[in-house]
């Protein structure tokens, strides 16, 4: 089944454009705006409405979701999130880049987020105890382990001398922060790493042809919600590059990735839906501590391993949550 026919079946026909005529007026309205795609964020948009289903609120009965993808460009966050505003939404769930722009133009209306970087840093909460204003959400370690990915990548490739990392330049305080960490990172490994800028899945052939013209060992996909939503491709690109790779999130190893190393992306967006549901029953963004997502998955691709020549250490084999084999 095409993952668009299961968004369709989850009762999210409206994801790429508003709700249904027959919606009733009475419903409270939800405003879910993401950088991504409804494609890309098909598993995410289920747990989603999963973390909704557990306070109570089933799409269709009791509540009306309208969908906004920005569909990797960056730049039409502002007028998709003007456009919630305007339909005056009870509450707004996004991740980072979205939550940032949404919480710019309204501070009024609730905001949930996804985050993979510290949101105080951000500027998103003053605290993760106490929010204040009206956004809370989830916050993950998807940048923080950055590093560690590296490190782990290079068990694979231990004669590694060289390796590129893949960073969003629209999302750019985000890349800074990843860059400065993966170098200091590369240092202590006596690597030397290449930034490759990559704004949108257009770019992306492009950024493993040049890492193959720089002749890396290893590629490290940045944390960054653009590269959420293609997990397919890039990984389609790596092996068919011969480039080992690695990625934040189980889905880029189970489309078939070497690896992934990072918190359940999937389990985030549920708990975004729980305390939208909390919201929408009452409680205040300012008074909900934003929630820390702290279950690490370690997967490995063995098929991908066997078919770009690496041997997987028993070692690394055991510390493996999953193994694809």
């Amino acid at each position: 089944m095409r993952r668009r026919e299961f968004i369709a079946l989850l009762g999210c026909a409206a994801a790429v454009g508003p709700v249904a005529a027959h919606a009733q007026p009475s419903m409270p309205v939800i405003g879910f705006l993401n950088v991504g795609t409804a494609d890309g964020y098909a598993a995410m948009v289920a747990t989603f409405h999963q973390g909704l289903n557990d306070m109570g609120f089933v799409v269709g009965q009791n509540v009306v979701i309208e969908y906004r993808w920005a569909d990797g460009r960056y730049d039409q966050l502002p007028t998709l999130a003007d456009d919630l505003i305007r339909r005056r939404v009870a509450v707004i769930a996004g991740n980072l880049p979205a939550a940032m722009v949404a919480k710019a133009a309204t501070a009024s209306i609730p905001i949930v987020f996804s985050a993979g970087s510290d949101p105080i840093e951000s500027g998103l909460v003053a605290s993760l105890g106490r929010p204040g204003g009206n956004v809370t959400g989830v916050t993950s370690l998807a940048n923080e382990l950055g590093p560690k990915r590296m490190a782990m990548l290079r068990e694979l490739v231990p004669n590694a001398a060289t390796m590129a990392a893949l960073v969003n330049p629209n999302n750019n305080r985000n890349a800074e922060i990843q860059l400065r960490d993966l170098r200091m990172a590369a240092a202590s490994l006596a690597l030397q790493i290449h930034a490759l800028p990559t704004g949108s899945e257009h770019d992306f052939a492009a950024a493993f042809d040049e890492a193959v013209r720089l002749r890396v060992a290893a590629v490290v996909i940045s944390a960054d919600p653009l590269f959420n939503a293609w997990s397919e491709r890039l990984a389609a690109l790596a092996v068919e590059r011969r480039l080992p790779a690695t990625h934040q999130y189980r889905e880029f190893a189970a489309a078939g990735g070497l690896m992934s190393y990072g918190t359940s992306i999937v389990e985030n967006y549920r708990l975004v839906g729980n305390y939208v549901g909390r919201i929408l029953k009452g409680g205040k963004p300012a008074e909900l501590p934003v929630q820390q997502s702290s279950k690490i998955e370690f997967v490995i691709n063995l098929k991908t391993a066997q078919r770009l020549g690496l041997a997987v250490p028993h070692t690394v084999r055991m510390l493996a949550n999953e193994v694809i084999e």
